[in-house]
């Protein structure tokens, strides 16, 4: 005999099925989880997450495994986080270069190919000189960086890094063209510094805890951190906006995603655990002691972060002719 779906079957049956899979997402996870470093091991971001999987797998019950793939600055790992099944059992950190892949012709790949989760960090970029320069002050800098195109340099990292582009957006907001101060590449902010010391360059860009050493030692001034307030383990120095009136926060930023089109439920696990080990003494000590900076945003408030930061990064990607 043969059975005939009727409507009422038919509904019954996607019920079924529905509140399966419900049962399922209630039961996540339920296996191991692995979490995509697009960076090598030691570094920074691998640093922050492992410090994170160590908190998720108390939190979640399940071993955590870090992988680190590595390539191409972060396009290798990215891509992976991307290509993955969307079931929360491969998730990634992110860092700030997924907003500058796209805009500069190197990777079709985008925020947008990505769930976020959680964003746990975010790094200030700061405006340092030689404590021998003849600026001490912003307002000095900027206005001779205007009046003199081209016989300034900077350094920090190569052309394109998030503390480039950090660096670039606040002489456009300024009104300054920010092709008029040549980049002088670089392999991070120490050889940078050793640089600006010896008076090779004239600016370095970086995050404050990576100045510090310099700063404590008399070697270099910080004019200006990229912030929208004052840091708090650096009280002394002034954020742009208070020196320009115009608000200017940009730096670098890690944050937890899944592939496009990981289901609600799955997310919402994730960001509640990943918000307890945000919250917890031995995360926020970790990167306290380590200069990570910590900045909390939720799903949302993430993905409008991500889409903000892909949209300003282009343009200034843009002017400074970076786009392939």
């Amino acid at each position: 005999m043969t059975f005939k779906k009727t409507p009422l079957t038919l509904s019954a049956g996607l019920l079924a099925l529905g509140l399966s899979i419900g049962v399922a997402y209630a039961d996540y996870p339920e296996k191991p989880i692995q979490l995509i470093v697009p960076w090598s091991a030691g570094g920074g971001t691998d640093a922050v997450a492992r410090q994170l999987a160590n908190g998720l797998q108390e939190q979640l019950g399940q071993p955590i495994n870090v992988i680190n793939r590595t390539g191409g600055g972060g396009i290798v790992g990215h891509t992976t986080m991307a290509m993955a099944k969307p079931d929360g059992y491969t998730l990634g950190l992110a860092t700030a270069e997924i907003s500058t892949y796209r805009n500069m012709g190197t990777s079709d790949i985008s925020y947008e190919d990505l769930t976020p989760i959680a964003m746990i960090n975010f790094d200030s970029a700061a405006f340092n000189v030689s404590a021998d320069s003849e600026w001490d002050t912003l307002d000095k800098a900027l206005a001779d960086i205007k009046a003199n195109p081209g016989q300034y340099t900077v350094s920090g990292s190569g052309p394109g890094a998030a503390y480039h582009l950090a660096f670039a957006g606040f002489l456009d907001q300024q009104g300054i063209d920010p092709t008029s101060v040549p980049l002088v590449p670089s392999e991070g902010a120490a050889p940078a510094f050793q640089e600006l010391a010896a008076g090779g360059v004239d600016i370095v860009f970086s995050s404050l805890p990576e100045a510090e050493s310099m700063r404590q030692a008399g070697r270099i001034d910080t004019l200006a951190v990229f912030s929208d307030e004052r840091l708090a383990a650096f009280p002394d120095v002034a954020t742009a906006k208070e020196l320009t009136g115009q608000p200017w926060a940009a730096g670098t930023w890690r944050g937890l995603v899944g592939p496009d089109g990981l289901p609600g439920d799955i997310v919402e696990t994730l960001a509640e655990a990943t918000h307890k080990v945000w919250e917890s003494e031995e995360f926020q000590s970790f990167m306290d002691k380590r200069g990570f900076g910590t900045k909390w945003r939720g799903p949302e408030e993430f993905a409008d972060f991500m889409a903000t930061q892909d949209e300003q990064n282009g343009k200034i990607i843009d002017k400074l002719g970076l786009a392939e």
